[in-house]
């Protein structure tokens, strides 16, 4: 609120836009047209707007005495239904040996045109007015560019310092943008930050997006910013916790320790004979798909919940749960044709750390991926508005006896250290013969009829560098221009 002596250099000031006197105390309308002008700020100052009743227009005070009515009747004016969207304001009497002042301070709204009754009042200057159908579709359309996702907030509490910025700089920036185009800008590094929504000029912070994704501390801001993992003993909640971690961080320390503990932890295989002679060997759930639905958990939850991202383990099944449902226009009855994004800093940049694509191809890689090792398809639990749950079943014999999916050979979203089999040589084969001139990873994939191309890379590429292929840029392995061909 604005302080005593604040008040007295508003009365020496001519009346403007941002202030209006009177002596009235019951014109109503009045002081409700004000105060719908000054949440609407027309001239887009971003300063609070002041209705001063008891000065008179020279800027003298009136002498009159503001008692508690009349303070209980200017404050319900936020909140009477009349001043739509409710403004955001604030009420004080202050007192002179000339008598009392009341002011009411106005915030300037993030949601214009505001009404009064259905009609838009704006200040042009010292005067008020009804706003003309040109100015209300201005403000119509400030009020799209305030409407900022909440990992665009700035985190009002953060300094730069609690961004890991030398990361940002030696490994971020240069796989989000190409060599030449670094190497010319000159700009600080909050400008840099700044161009890519990691920070915030005008509150000199980092936005929510910067520390979610690159803050050494990430949790100090957003208490339920971590994954919770539960192994628990049989199939429901109420068995014995046998295992619990949980993963904390950014999002670019975070995402790969959950990869590994998802591969070593919670991945397990066991041989199933097919002939006599010949034995397969079967997962209990893809790694793959266990992946994309943590993956999409930390890309859609809602970071200002405090509920974490839970990773439940059952004998039979595994719950992924993450604060918040569909978004935008994701509906119940659209799943999962139609994506939107609560976060798409966060989205985007996890595309360049290469962890998402989006192609709106998560929910149907999974099932494809299920299908493939022979588990049921995952039950995705769409209708609670405040949470979003998926349920994937493992593996089981009766599953794989009724012919759910045979598959003939591992599931492609498994890496192992070695290509060994029958299968499997006739993938390197292939590699090796395509690439006799240099190939990208997704051109190698589509060739050998595969979709994961992150597993395929850890599967098949990886094990052949330095024996059989090379990388065209080895010294920069996650390059966008990286190729391969045979050495």
């Amino acid at each position: 609120m604005i302080a005593k002596e604040e008040v007295l250099d508003l009365l020496k000031s001519t009346e403007s836009y941002r202030v209006e006197r009177t002596t009235s105390t019951g014109n109503m309308d009045k002081f409700c047209e004000a105060i719908c002008a000054f949440a609407n700020d027309m001239p887009a100052s971003r300063k609070n707007g002041y209705l001063i009743i008891g000065a008179k227009d020279d800027g003298s005070i009136a002498g009159m005495k503001v008692d508690d009515a009349l303070l209980k009747k200017i404050a319900g004016i936020r909140s009477d239904g009349n001043i739509l969207p409710l403004p955001t304001m604030s009420v004080e009497r202050f007192s002179y040996p000339e008598g009392d002042l009341l002011v009411a301070e106005v915030r300037p709204s993030d949601l214009p045109p505001v009404r009064y009754r259905g009609r838009v009042f704006i200040r042009i200057g010292p005067r008020r007015d009804i706003a003309t159908e040109a100015e209300e579709r201005i403000l119509a359309e400030r009020r799209c560019s305030f409407m900022a996702t909440f990992d665009a907030t700035p985190c009002l509490s953060a300094k730069l310092e609690d961004l890991d910025v030398d990361y940002i700089k030696s490994n971020y920036l240069p796989m989000a943008f190409d060599e030449e185009t670094l190497a010319n800008d000159k700009r600080d590094i909050k400008e840099q930050l700044a161009s890519i929504h990691l920070y915030d000029r005008d509150n000199a912070c980092p936005t929510y997006a910067g520390i979610i994704l690159f803050g050494k501390n990430p949790k100090y801001f957003l208490l339920g910013d971590y994954v919770q993992f539960v192994r628990f003993a049989g199939k429901d909640k109420g068995g014995d916790i046998l295992n619990e971690r949980q993963f904390a961080g950014p999002l670019y320390k975070m995402l790969p320790t959950l990869e590994s503990f998802v591969r070593d932890g919670i991945i397990t295989q066991r041989p199933v004979p097919e002939t006599l002679f010949r034995e397969r060997t079967v997962w209990n759930y893809p790694e793959g798909a266990i992946r994309e639905l943590l993956m999409n958990a930390c890309m859609h939850r809602d970071y200002q919940a405090n509920m974490p991202i839970r990773l439940y383990q059952f004998d039979n099944y595994i719950e992924v749960m993450n604060a918040g449902g569909l978004y935008g226009e994701a509906r119940p009855e659209n799943f999962p044709s139609v994506n939107d994004y609560r976060n798409p800093l966060v989205a985007e940049a996890m595309r360049v750390m290469k962890y998402v694509n989006k192609f709106n191809r998560g929910v149907t890689r999974v099932q494809e991926m299920l299908k493939d090792n022979g588990n049921p398809p995952a039950e995705f639990d769409v209708n609670t508005i405040t949470a979003f749950r998926v349920n994937v079943y493992a593996t089981t014999e009766a599953d794989l006896s009724k012919g759910i999916s045979q598959p003939t050979s591992q599931p492609t979203s498994q890496p192992t250290s070695q290509p060994t089999s029958q299968l499997e040589k006739s993938v390197v084969e292939k590699i090796i013969e395509f690439c006799n001139e240099p190939r990208t990873l997704v051109e190698i994939a589509t060739y050998c009829g595969f979709k994961d191309t992150r597993n395929f890379k850890e599967r098949y590429i990886n094990p052949l560098l330095g024996s059989r292929l090379q990388m065209t840029i080895p010294d920069k392995p996650t390059s966008r221009f990286q190729k391969y061909i045979i050495l």
